[in-house]
Protein backbone atom coordinates (compact mmCIF):
# COMPACT_ATOMS: atom_id res chain seq x y z
CA UNK A 1 0.00 0.00 0.00
CA UNK A 2 1.47 3.29 -0.96
CA UNK A 3 2.24 5.75 2.01
CA UNK A 4 2.29 9.15 2.82
CA UNK A 5 5.19 10.70 4.92
CA UNK A 6 3.86 12.69 8.37
CA UNK A 7 5.32 14.96 10.72
CA UNK A 8 3.60 16.40 13.78
CA UNK A 9 5.46 19.07 15.30
CA UNK A 10 5.29 21.02 18.48
CA UNK A 11 7.26 23.84 20.02
CA UNK A 12 9.16 21.20 22.12
CA UNK A 13 9.83 18.81 19.08
CA UNK A 14 8.17 15.91 17.24
CA UNK A 15 5.45 14.03 18.45
CA UNK A 16 5.27 12.26 15.40
CA UNK A 17 7.81 11.52 12.29
CA UNK A 18 6.79 8.15 10.13
CA UNK A 19 4.87 6.74 7.14
CA UNK A 20 1.06 6.43 7.16
CA UNK A 21 -1.28 4.80 5.01
CA UNK A 22 -3.83 8.16 6.18
CA UNK A 23 -4.49 10.92 8.49
CA UNK A 24 -7.50 12.33 9.72
CA UNK A 25 -7.40 15.59 10.55
CA UNK A 26 -9.35 18.57 12.61
CA UNK A 27 -10.06 21.14 10.33
CA UNK A 28 -10.80 24.74 11.22
CA UNK A 29 -14.03 24.57 8.86
CA UNK A 30 -14.41 20.68 9.65
CA UNK A 31 -12.70 17.03 9.87
CA UNK A 32 -10.85 16.20 6.47
CA UNK A 33 -8.66 12.98 5.62
CA UNK A 34 -5.65 12.96 3.99
CA UNK A 35 -4.44 10.32 1.55
CA UNK A 36 -1.27 9.61 -0.41
CA UNK A 37 -1.04 12.04 -3.36
CA UNK A 38 -3.31 14.34 -1.87
CA UNK A 39 -4.12 17.70 -3.19
CA UNK A 40 -1.68 20.40 -2.37
CA UNK A 41 -3.53 22.12 0.84
CA UNK A 42 -2.26 24.32 3.96
CA UNK A 43 -5.04 25.16 6.20
CA UNK A 44 -5.60 25.81 10.23
CA UNK A 45 -6.58 23.56 12.48
CA UNK A 46 -8.63 23.36 15.59
CA UNK A 47 -8.76 21.70 18.77
CA UNK A 48 -9.03 17.88 18.44
CA UNK A 49 -7.94 14.74 17.62
CA UNK A 50 -5.70 13.56 14.83
CA UNK A 51 -5.86 9.75 13.87
CA UNK A 52 -2.96 8.56 12.08
CA UNK A 53 -3.62 5.42 10.24
CA UNK A 54 -0.39 3.45 10.44
CA UNK A 55 1.51 0.76 8.10
CA UNK A 56 0.32 -2.32 10.16
CA UNK A 57 -3.53 -0.78 10.11
CA UNK A 58 -3.46 0.34 13.69
CA UNK A 59 -4.54 3.28 14.41
CA UNK A 60 -2.50 6.18 16.53
CA UNK A 61 -4.35 9.59 18.06
CA UNK A 62 -2.87 12.50 18.95
CA UNK A 63 -4.69 15.49 20.52
CA UNK A 64 -4.03 18.81 19.18
CA UNK A 65 -4.55 22.47 20.68
CA UNK A 66 -4.53 24.64 17.29
CA UNK A 67 -1.66 24.93 14.68
CA UNK A 68 -1.65 24.49 10.70
CA UNK A 69 -0.86 21.54 8.48
CA UNK A 70 0.76 21.96 4.98
CA UNK A 71 -0.86 19.10 2.33
CA UNK A 72 1.40 18.37 -0.46
CA UNK A 73 1.12 14.82 -2.39
CA UNK A 74 3.70 12.74 -0.54
CA UNK A 75 4.17 14.60 3.00
CA UNK A 76 1.98 16.14 5.48
CA UNK A 77 3.64 18.75 7.91
CA UNK A 78 1.67 19.46 11.17
CA UNK A 79 2.77 22.36 13.49
CA UNK A 80 0.92 22.91 16.43
CA UNK A 81 1.47 24.72 19.51
CA UNK A 82 0.58 21.70 21.88
CA UNK A 83 -0.02 17.70 21.17
CA UNK A 84 -0.41 15.06 23.49
CA UNK A 85 0.13 11.84 21.62
CA UNK A 86 -1.86 8.73 23.03
CA UNK A 87 0.10 5.86 23.16
CA UNK A 88 1.80 3.39 26.30
CA UNK A 89 2.82 0.60 26.99
CA UNK A 90 0.29 -0.36 29.19
CA UNK A 91 -3.29 1.11 30.35
CA UNK A 92 -1.36 3.04 33.41
CA UNK A 93 0.91 4.88 30.55
CA UNK A 94 -2.58 5.48 27.97
CA UNK A 95 -4.32 6.94 31.03
CA UNK A 96 -2.01 9.10 31.91
CA UNK A 97 -1.47 9.93 27.95
CA UNK A 98 -5.08 10.94 28.19
CA UNK A 99 -4.96 12.72 31.54
CA UNK A 100 -2.53 14.89 29.71
CA UNK A 101 -4.69 15.33 27.28
CA UNK A 102 -7.93 16.26 29.23
CA UNK A 103 -5.39 19.19 30.33
CA UNK A 104 -4.53 20.36 27.20
CA UNK A 105 -7.82 20.76 25.73
CA UNK A 106 -8.72 22.44 29.42
CA UNK A 107 -6.10 25.33 29.37
CA UNK A 108 -6.94 26.67 25.77
CA UNK A 109 -10.28 25.49 24.72
CA UNK A 110 -12.72 28.66 26.23
CA UNK A 111 -15.64 26.07 24.04
CA UNK A 112 -17.40 23.64 26.66
CA UNK A 113 -18.77 21.70 22.96
CA UNK A 114 -14.54 21.83 21.77
CA UNK A 115 -13.77 19.54 25.19
CA UNK A 116 -17.07 17.58 24.87
CA UNK A 117 -16.30 16.61 21.20
CA UNK A 118 -12.38 15.49 22.00
CA UNK A 119 -13.33 13.87 25.07
CA UNK A 120 -15.71 11.80 23.32
CA UNK A 121 -13.39 11.17 20.75
CA UNK A 122 -10.12 9.99 23.42
CA UNK A 123 -12.60 7.60 25.21
CA UNK A 124 -13.27 5.95 22.43
CA UNK A 125 -9.86 5.53 21.07
CA UNK A 126 -8.45 4.41 24.33
CA UNK A 127 -11.58 1.73 24.30
CA UNK A 128 -10.11 0.32 20.87
CA UNK A 129 -6.60 -0.03 22.59
CA UNK A 130 -7.78 -2.57 24.87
Amino acid sequence: METLKLEVITPSGAIYDGLALSVTLPGDEGEFGVLPHHATLTTLLKTGVIDIEKEDKTVESVVVNWGVVQVDEAKVVVLVDGAVAIRGENESDIAQALDEAKTLIHDISDSNIAIASVSAKLESAAQKLF
